[in-house]
This record gives structure tokens, sequence and C-alpha cells, in this order.
């Protein structure tokens, strides 16, 4: 499987089924961003693509202004990122990242859920430095080198550049999400991303065989249920 799969594959994992739960997560990091860096989108570009990409998700219009209007009220709790990395089911590598108010619950939570699912809890870097922090754009064509150009002009770190099967796949590093995004629109009347986002994508992959497949479900659903939980990233490649 090349690279499309593993982001689509990625992206998949990275939030609970329930719409309830999308909602609340989405609520907090828009929150948690407009806080942080101000709660105008147009002098906020971290908050506008968190509220575009919110919206592509179909998070209602209601959640987001409230969690804007709670940033700019400066209403509301503390939260503070916090990152886990280890080894899962089938000794696949995870990124689990949270937003919390209070670290010991987060820690507890989340070491729960890699001790009852035969995992291991790494130490810092343990496995991040196995996955590349990308932006990624995904839109219809089939011309790599004019993608290439176009970027390249606009004086973009390009990290990588696909075509399969009708659709352009874009990498390029995370700090060049804006940059990238304002390329590609400029140089391709009427784009439409299929993909946008900033994700972690795995250098390697490890394959989830038939006897660990229940084991790491349980794993990730019980890292989704969990309340300070936002993103989850793994390197696994599932057969189903």
């Amino acid at each position: 499987m090349g690279r499309k799969f593993e982001v689509r594959k990625v992206a998949m994992a990275k939030t609970a089924a329930q719409k309830t739960k999308v909602y609340s997560k989405y609520g907090k990091e828009i929150y948690v961003c407009a806080k942080n860096g101000g709660a105008d989108p147009e002098a906020n570009l971290s908050l506008r693509r968190l509220i575009e990409k919110a919206k592509k998700d179909q998070v209602p219009a209601h959640v987001i202004d409230k969690a804007v209007d709670k940033a700019a009220g400066g209403t509301g709790e503390d939260f503070a990122p916090a990152r886990y990395e280890g080894f899962g089911p089938g000794g696949c590598m995870v990124i689990v990242d949270c937003l919390t108010d209070n670290v010991n619950r987060t820690i507890t939570d989340v070491r729960n859920c890699f001790t009852k699912t035969d995992s291991k809890l790494g130490a810092q870097g343990s496995a991040a430095h196995m996955f590349d922090h990308l932006a990624i754009f995904g839109f219809k064509g089939d011309d790599d080198e004019v993608v290439l150009e176009a970027l390249m002009e606009a004086d973009v770190d390009i990290h990588d550049v696909e075509v399969d099967g009708g659709e352009v796949t874009v990498f390029v590093p995370h700090t060049e999400f804006f940059k990238a995004k304002t390329a590609l629109s400029e140089s391709f009347d009427g784009i439409t991303f299929d993909v946008e986002e900033i994700t972690f994508v795995p250098q390697t992959e490890t394959e989830i065989n038939e006897e660990a497949r229940p084991m790491f479900d349980k794993f990730m659903d019980m890292l989704n249920d969990c309340e300070d939980v936002q993103n989850i990233y793994h390197n696994a490649i599932l057969n189903d």
C-alpha cells in the first residue's frame, strides 16, 4: 500500500465514531487555539484552519461559535497539550495527543488503555521519531510535474508529490501548510481539496495479524473513549 492509503487510514483512526465526541473534541481544540492565538480567524491562521476542518467534518456552527466566544470572553478551563507514545497490540507504534486540565487523570486514563491491552507506554520520543509531521493535500489531477512547478515557484518546501488513480497527493512540512495551500489555490482555479490536514505519517508499517486484531480494536476503542484524547496516530496495517 502507498502513502495515500496511509493518510486515509490515519485520518480514519483519529476521531471517535460518535458525533457528540467529535463535536466535543473540536470544541475543546478550537477553544484552546482561539485562547492562545486570538479569536479572530483572519489573524489566527491556525484557528482558521481548524474551523475549516471542523466545518468539513460537519461540526455545527453553534459548537464552533460557542468555543470561540468562550475563548474571547476569557472564561472556561485551562487546557494544556499532552502527548503520549508507545507500542500497541501487535507491536505497532502509537502517538496519542491529548488536551487536559488534569494531567494526573489523563495519564492514568491513557496508561490504563495500554496496560489493559498488553501494550507498552513508552518514553517521550519513543515512537514520534518514526513518523513525519506533515501537511497533506489531496485533490483531483494526474500531472505531478505541474504541481511541483507551482509549489517550487512559491518557494514551498516539498516533502513529496504523488499521483495515483487520478488523485494528486502533496506532502509538505506541517509548518508549510498555509504557504502550500495558497500556492495551490492560486495556481489551479476552482481546486477542491479532498484531503487537507496536518497529521503524522508513519515511515514504516506494522501489519496486525488476526490474533492481535481484537486487542488492537479494543485498544483503539478505549483510547477514543478517553475524555482528554484528541487524536490517535499509528503505523498499523489492518487487513479486513
